[in-house]
């Protein structure tokens, strides 16, 4: 490793730098924009099947909850102590140094992220073209036009960008809260839900189930990049961090609660829209082509939030790499990292296009790479063991209730979502694709080495 962990030589020294301009509910709309994207009108029914009872179904959403909530609480912690436009990639740099944060900050900005946004673009195209159709090709071309759309609101600055999320995530909760009402409104659904049998133990699935409701809750960790950039000190990302988990929990149990309300248990199972199934029960062909405009809206609050944060990444890895110097410039006048934004949209516009000749490319893309992005996460949650040990006289303004023991279970989840993606990857032959993205990184890496050498 290069240097001494925590103190990083930048790349090159900018005279501006990000600045407390979000407010608390700016944050909040933020990271629930992020979270609440396509999986909560995928997954229900997965979750489900495979839990097997209503018992159960439920028992998977607040646990998966109650694990999210842990892991926010320790990067509360981690956010309030080292606060960083960079997020995990600086926390992983004074853990370990530059050259493991910057594998995570090449798998991010490579594949994670702007794979995510390449197919929340995509979910946004098919649920729009049902609502306004462009011809063949339409889900495609309303993937690159919202790419390019929400890039240039971020380059306007970072008040126009909280303020579009601010709208798109109230009206985001307001859709599903409709597909709440629905739900209840709906003729009740006929034949008495199973109920878990006594004495039978946990569903040989429940695991799986997990992996999909944890799914649903991803992005909560976000937080974190937006930190040097949030007003009130410390207390305001516990808070940020906090508030937007039970309002996504409360959100998503209602909605849960609803599809089982219209649907009924073994309707939920075998719905493949949920939503939509739910919304023509209770209001016909009206409610039918709104919902795809609901989860046309999720989507894209997701992708506006996802690339906000997505840039930020970008950013820190051009103050720290002098290969990557054209990224690690602020822009002062829009408060925004505008170099590291269109980096991030140029690669998610290439996704895109490989995606629109290779059906599922993009999912493809997201899904086999997960094992590098829990890597990181297992790495970032020990890196809170190594952080207290490393640097015991450091201020925290906010240290983990219950420590060691919720950092223990932070990282115990980390594993076995770890292995669960593992075995996915293997078992499907694909786990070679992160292999290939992580040894074009250690290219780049060399590169970026002898550069510095030079």
């Amino acid at each position: 490793m290069s240097g001494t962990p925590g103190t990083p030589e930048s790349a090159t020294p900018t005279t501006a730098a990000p600045r407390k301009v979000l407010s608390v509910f700016d944050a909040v709309m933020i990271i629930t924009g992020i979270v609440i994207g396509g999986g909560i009108f995928s997954f229900p029914p997965l979750v489900a099947g495979m839990t097997g009872s209503v018992e159960w179904m439920f028992g998977a959403w607040i646990f998966g909850a109650v694990l999210a909530l842990v892991g926010a609480l320790c990067y509360a912690e981690l956010a309030t102590t080292f606060p960083n436009a960079g997020g995990d990639y600086h926390f992983l740099t004074r853990a370990y140094g530059r050259d493991v944060s910057f594998f995570f900050a090449w798998a991010r900005v490579t594949v994670i992220t702007t794979g995510a946004i390449a197919l929340l673009a995509f979910i946004f195209g098919d649920y729009m073209s049902r609502v306004l159709s462009l011809g063949e090709n339409s889900s495609v071309i309303y993937a690159v036009l919202i790419v390019i759309g929400l890039t240039a609101v971020n380059i306007v600055g970072l008040r126009a960008s909280s303020r579009t999320q601010n709208v798109m995530s109230v009206l985001e909760v307001l859709g599903l809260l409709f597909v709440v009402v629905a739900g209840f409104v709906a003729p009740a659904a006929t034949g008495a839900a199973p109920v878990a049998p006594t004495g039978d133990g946990i569903p040989a699935l429940f695991g799986t189930a997990l992996l999909f409701v944890l799914f649903t809750y991803g992005g909560w960790n976000d937080a974190a990049y937006i930190s040097a950039e949030v007003k009130g000190g410390s207390r305001a990302i516990v808070k940020v961090l906090v508030l937007s988990l039970l309002l996504i929990t409360v959100v998503y149990l209602l909605f849960v609660a609803s599809l089982l309300a219209g649907l009924g248990f073994d309707g939920l199972k075998a719905s493949k829209q949920v939503a939509a199934d739910v919304a023509q029960k209770a209001f016909g062909s009206f409610g039918e082509k709104l919902i795809g405009a609901i989860v046309a809206l999720a989507a894209l609050t997701s992708i506006n939030a996802t690339m906000l944060v997505a840039a930020r990444v970008n950013y820190s890895l051009g103050q720290d790499w002098p290969i990557f110097r054209f990224m690690g410039r602020w822009n002062a006048r829009r408060d925004a990292p505008i170099v590291a934004l269109v980096t991030t949209s140029v690669i998610t516009l290439l996704i895109v296009l490989v995606a629109a000749v290779n059906e599922g490319g993009v999912k493809f893309l997201v899904d086999f790479t997960a094992p590098v992005f829990w890597l990181f996460i297992l790495l970032t949650g020990l890196g809170l063991f190594v952080l207290r040990f490393r640097y015991p006289q450091v201020a925290r303004p906010f240290k983990v209730p219950l420590y060691p023991i919720l950092p223990i279970v932070f990282v115990c989840t980390c594993l076995f979502l770890l292995y669960r993606s593992l075995v996915f990857t293997l078992e499907n032959q694909a786990i070679q694709v992160a292999i290939y993205v992580m040894l074009a990184g250690f290219v780049v890496w060399v590169a970026a080495r002898l550069k510095k050498s030079a």
